[in-house]
């Protein structure tokens, strides 16, 4: 038999070896109607003893468990006969009922008892030991599970990922059936995550009209939430008509009809930024206006600090320092004013300052949470302090709220942080959103010190919140220029403050921990980068590659992070016999992966190596692969001190990390980073991106590529506008 041969077998379910109730992911034992026994696998959610079962799909041999037949189609029916029937319920799918139970029912009811669970549970208080109490229980649960399992079908059968259905039973419950047929759109929701296109292609099938008012007001949110992943707290009206209009073909007043109906439902919020219209999700909105007036209001702030030149003099007694005098501008500021924003590139003394305004904050009393965008950035920042540093999500510490059905932050408004200060490390991460959460948690009173560069790369969110704050000029800041002498010998020093000022770096003097290799073609910078990575540097400088980032400007083209990820992984981590792998797309992942977290998921629970438990995994985490279990569908994933596993069917949400993008680098910093520059596309190729690039490394960095790209790179100080309406707001005369 031609194993790749599609086939269907019919049968009904004899056991349930396996079952993933969060993916529906099943492994069954099927009796075949022909006679014996075959193991089945495949998406059949709740599936049961009894049940009947068609499926279509091929069979494998599996290393370990043998010969199975992997379903690609499955038809189920619920069971007919009073055997099966009695199979089903005996095998305790329905709380409350076992085996004797079971029997007593189908002996009662026969082919009705399903029937009967389900519309008049009344009639089981006429068998021995069952009460009406415990009557209505059996039937709730026979139909939550009924919902639940009809629910995952219609995903299933309509190619919709099954952790939506979970999500949205878990808002709906039993009503999640009817609130999908009302409107499809729903899915779009942050809480569960769908895509608008696998939405849209469900509305359609499911019969709503192209220009129906869910299509076309999902549209709308669909393009402020697609431009706000790129960066925008706000769209023009005129080119958020013509966007939707371009994505659904409805015309310009069909849009318009739905952009008020969303302004009268509060879902978009349109409002004047500098003479355009403005149109807003309404969550950023307030984000952006909340940041803004908050602000004002701390740079109002001013502390009569007693003695701020003795606090600062013993501080630098304490650490055994002379700080230079723009240092001690900046210090003084802190203590003085309720927010302050210190900026500097490399080697100018950021972090040795930080550590003199924790030193004066504690001698003044405060009780002050250092914090940062990243896990890595505030790993760094812990040991440079030499005080406990966390991100801002674990600061404001995430938690369920059992009332709005979601996760949020435990610490906000009505529950705010018990520090005096903050001191905010790589500000210019930090997206409007987060800014609006730190915010709303610290109380009145408590200090921010907010520090970072200001030449780097805008937040992968939502706007320019630290850049449009310096911007403004409505709160003090220091800007720190001078190279220190210790940082003068670093060629990645000089060189980044090089590019900074718009000229060329030093690529002909290859010493020292800077250095260029020329490579004209993307096959040979790769053919290069592979070397280095895989014998160069761990042989001669004994780097191993887990110490070493590869990064480029661009997902795209041959030398990419996604044809960079495919070539590393198999030097690095080639496959091997015993090393489980699992093709989820183009991508292979393999046990002993480096794999980023893509996406933001509040979802996912962690497990801390002392047994601690949390919930959420970050844009930008990166851990490595510790196992891979093909026949349960699960992976596990290793995050600097914590652990997560991820069902198959979230694989999406992980890419390999072996070569990331620079964007996806901001916040870290690694031992060695070779810089892949070849080729990127035209709005990547820019001064801030080299810039930011450059600054990941700390004490390695080897651009492999063409100088002519870098060149490029230099002359082009054209920043990608993102329409935000801080700046306006924190100027403006209200």
């Amino acid at each position: 038999m031609d194993a790749k041969e599609q086939m269907r077998l019919s049968g009904s379910v004899e056991s349930v070896i396996f079952s993933n109730d969060e993916n529906g992911y099943a492994v069954l034992r099927l009796a075949l109607d022909g006679g014996g026994t075959v193991t089945l696998v495949g998406t059949a959610p709740y599936a049961a003893p009894g049940e009947k079962i068609t499926a279509v799909g091929r069979w494998e041999e599996h290393q370990l468990h043998g010969s199975q037949f992997r379903a690609e189609i499955i038809d189920r029916a619920m069971p007919k006969t009073e055997t099966e029937i009695c199979a089903y319920l005996a095998s305790g799918v329905i709380k409350g009922v076992g085996p004797v139970t079971a029997k007593n029912i189908v002996e009662s009811f026969g082919r009705d008892s399903l029937e009967i669970l389900e519309n008049a549970p009344e009639k089981l208080t006429g068998l021995k030991g069952i009460t009406s109490k415990r009557a209505a229980e059996i039937s709730l649960s026979f139909r939550r599970r009924t919902a639940l399992r009809r629910l995952m079908e219609f995903f299933a059968d309509n190619g919709i990922r099954l952790e939506y259905a979970m999500r949205l039973y878990r808002s709906y419950g039993d009503d999640a059936m009817a609130a999908l047929n009302a409107n499809p759109y729903l899915l779009t929701g942050e809480f569960y995550g769908a895509s608008f296109a696998d939405a849209d292609r469900l509305a359609l099938n499911m019969g709503f009209e192209a220009d129906s008012p869910e299509r076309v007001e999902a549209a709308v949110l669909y393009e402020l939430d697609y431009n706000a992943e790129n960066g925008h707290c706000f769209i023009p009206r005129d080119k958020l008509s013509a966007a939707v209009s371009a994505l659904i073909s409805v015309d310009a007043d069909c849009v318009s009809a739905a952009m008020v109906r969303l302004e009268e439902a509060g879902e978009m919020v349109v409002e004047d930024i500098a003479g355009r219209q403005a149109c807003y999700m309404a969550s950023i909105y307030k984000a952006e206006a909340y940041v803004a007036e908050r602000i004002r209001r701390m740079a109002e702030t001013v502390y009569d600090t007693a003695a701020p030149d003795k606090l600062i003099s013993r501080a630098e007694e304490d650490m055994g320092i002379t700080l230079a005098e723009r240092q001690r501008e900046a210090v003084r500021a802190a203590a003085e004013y309720g927010i302050f924003a210190l900026t500097g590139g490399p080697g100018t003394g950021k972090t040795t300052t930080i550590r003199a305004i924790l030193s004066v904050f504690d001698n003044m009393g405060l009780k002050t949470a250092l914090a940062a965008p990243t896990g890595r950035a505030a790993k760094r920042m812990g040991e440079l302090c030499r005080r406990e540093a966390s991100t801002v999500h674990r600061l404001l510490e995430m938690g369920y709220d059992a009332d709005l059905g979601a996760l949020v932050f435990k610490h906000n408004e009505r529950d705010m942080l018990e520090a005096d200060a903050v001191i905010l490390d790589e500000s210019s991460m930090v997206d409007i959103i987060l800014m609006k959460a730190l915010l709303s948690a610290m109380k009145p009173g408590c200090r921010l010190v907010m520090v970072g560069d200001a030449d780097q790369l805008p937040p992968v969110g939502p706007g320019n919140m630290f850049g449009d704050i310096l911007r403004s000029g409505v709160i003090n800041s220091v800007s720190l220029t001078e190279i220190f002498r210790q940082a003068e010998e670093s060629r990645i020093v000089l060189n980044a403050h090089l590019i900074n000022r718009g000229e060329l770096p030093e690529l002909k003097a290859n010493k020292g921990d800077f250095f260029f290799m020329r490579r004209r073609t993307a096959e040979a910078a790769t053919e290069t980068i592979l070397e280095l990575c895989s014998k160069r540097l761990p042989e001669n400088m004994h780097i191993m590659p887990e110490e070493i980032q590869v990064i480029s400007p661009s997902r795209r083209y041959a030398s990419g992070t996604a044809e960079l990820n495919r070539r590393l992984q198999e030097a690095i981590n080639p496959p091997a016999e015993g090393k489980a792998e699992k093709a989820f797309g183009d991508i292979v992942f393999r046990t002993g992966d480096r794999v980023m977290q893509v996406r933001n998921n509040y979802d996912i629970m962690w497990t801390k190596n002392d047994g601690t438990v949390g919930v959420g995994i970050f844009n930008g985490d990166v851990g490595r692969i510790t196992s891979l279990d093909n026949a349960e569908q699960l992976l596990t994933v290793e995050y600097e001190d914590r652990s997560a596993v991820y069902s198959f069917d979230m694989l999406s949400e992980l890419e390999p990390a072996y070569a990331v993008t620079v964007h996806k680098s901001q916040g870290s910093e690694y031992r060695a980073v070779i810089l892949s520059l070849v080729k990127g596309a035209p709005s990547l190729m820019s001064r801030s991106v080299l810039y930011t690039a450059v600054t990941r490394a700390k004490e390695l960095l080897i651009i492999v590529g063409d100088d002519g790209a870098v060149a490029e790179m230099v002359a082009n100080n054209r920043t990608q506008r993102r329409y935000s309406g801080l700046k306006t707001r924190l100027t403006r005369n209200e």
